[in-house]
């Protein structure tokens, strides 16, 4: 009887590990088959395709095979991305592009991505680039489509070059840029500090400064690159990006003041493009009346942003306001077909400044390219831009950024251009922004 007894319990307890074992089985399988399915090396693995807005077709899950043209492969590489990249629709797409679901899993067949981007738009933004590293971004701001996201360096996934971890032109050619880098902002971040002036500073419109080419600070300079010139109101003060104008406003305003500003302009967090994280900006408020202080109100000392934000933040100036989180993926369709396969995501926005304080912004980024970077390069279009030159240190050349947007409801369009080590911002990175403006209105 006691026998019968411990082999009654024994097999309870084996009964209950069983039943135990099948209801975490059962539990993962909910929370993780999608990454099991989506996994490299099975045999579900990416069986859907990506398309571009156009039709074209990027990756082909079925087959491997990458687009038929070269300069398209290179250039939407990271955005699509290989086995080297965590941070591409490859990789967080893989669910979707196989088509599973934790009740059919993938009997319902694969499906298809088409994204927002332009191929082609990519491919001349790549080029203009001119084999700097750097990022080139373009988006609808009132949307949040984007229609142009490149990061370079990169490469042919169909041949990948042998020296790539020991050639120096590769370095970093595995980050997409856009997402994951952050840079000092250089002259762009004087966009958070006027924003800061407009709110904070109630004689705004009776402030002038007369730079010499230099503005002592204690036993510290601030230096600008010539002497811009006598009693420069804001608009001149931003125009010809005044270095120490803007260090006498960031001593003025105060560490505390700028740091919320940026956080406000949204440089300080992380955003979720089709749950790919950017990384975070970063600002420390050095000591009222430091030389530090004065720096960091220019985009130096240790102010750092990442592409994307800048991009939502300029978005949002245009905007009145809102800013709207870039998105990639315009749709979702059972692959081969026109069949609709997932709701189509919402916008998703956030609150940067009032819409008063960034119409004026919008008006000062105006002027800034009709009386000094020069209308004549952009045609027609209403662009509204800041240049930044970003000094690195190092013995290297700073990095050129230019950051905008069209004031034109019939071209809604938010741009970055990140030229490392690029030299003047205005004239490097401005003439790529043009190349691509050009192209992405064209027609329209």
């Amino acid at each position: 009887m006691k026998r019968l007894r411990r082999r009654t319990l024994i097999t309870l307890l084996l009964t209950a590990a069983l039943a135990a074992g099948l209801i975490y089985f059962c539990v993962q399988l909910i929370q993780k088959g999608d990454n099991w399915v989506g996994f490299f090396g099975t045999t579900y693995y990416e069986s859907g395709a990506i398309y571009d807005t156009n039709g074209v077709k990027l990756y082909d899950g079925a087959t491997g095979e990458y687009a038929e043209n070269q300069s398209t492969r290179i250039a939407t590489l990271h955005l699509v991305g290989d086995r080297n990249f965590g941070t591409s629709l490859r990789s967080v797409l893989a669910s979707r592009l196989t088509g599973y679901n934790p009740i059919t899993g993938t009997t319902l067949g694969s499906h298809d991505v088409t994204l927002t981007i332009d191929a082609s738009l990519n491919a001349t933004a790549y080029a203009a680039l001119g084999g700097h590293k750097g990022v080139v971004a373009v988006y609808d701001y009132t949307t949040g489509d984007v229609k142009c996201l490149v990061s370079a360096p990169s490469y042919d996934p169909n041949n990948p070059p042998s020296d790539i971890n020991e050639n120096s032109a590769y370095d970093g050619v595995y980050l997409n840029r856009f997402f994951s880098g952050t840079y000092p902002p250089g002259s762009t971040f004087k966009l958070v500090t006027t924003a800061a002036a407009i709110e904070k500073k109630s004689d705004l419109d009776s402030f002038r400064y007369t730079c010499t080419g230099s503005l002592q600070i204690g036993d510290d300079v601030i230096t600008c690159p010539y002497a811009h010139g006598q009693d420069m109101d804001i608009n001149q003060c931003l125009a010809s990006s005044c270095n120490g104008a803007y260090a006498t406003l960031a001593l003025e305003l105060g560490g505390d003041v700028l740091e919320k500003y940026m956080d406000q302009a949204g440089l300080l967090d992380s955003l979720a493009v089709c749950d790919i994280p950017t990384a975070k900006g970063s600002f420390e408020a050095a000591d009222d009346g430091s030389a530090y202080l004065g720096w960091s109100g220019v985009g130096q000392y240790k102010d750092l942003v990442n592409p994307c934000s800048m991009l939502a933040f300029v978005g949002g100036i245009a905007n009145r306001g809102v800013a709207v989180v870039p998105q990639v993926v315009e749709k979702e369709t059972l692959s081969g077909s026109s069949v609709p396969a997932a709701l189509p995501s919402g916008t998703d926005t956030y609150k940067i400044y009032s819409a008063e304080t960034c119409a004026r912004l919008k008006e000062m980024m105006r002027n800034n390219v009709v009386s000094q970077y020069g209308q004549a390069q952009f045609g027609d279009l209403a662009v509204c831009a800041k240049s930044g030159t970003a000094e690195v240190g190092g013995g290297n050349q700073p990095h050129a950024w230019f950051v905008g947007f069209i004031d034109d409801p019939d071209h809604p369009l938010a741009f970055v251009v990140l030229v490392e080590n690029g030299g003047s911002g205005a004239s490097v990175a401005g003439s790529v922004a043009a190349k691509v403006l050009a192209q992405a209105t064209a027609g329209g």
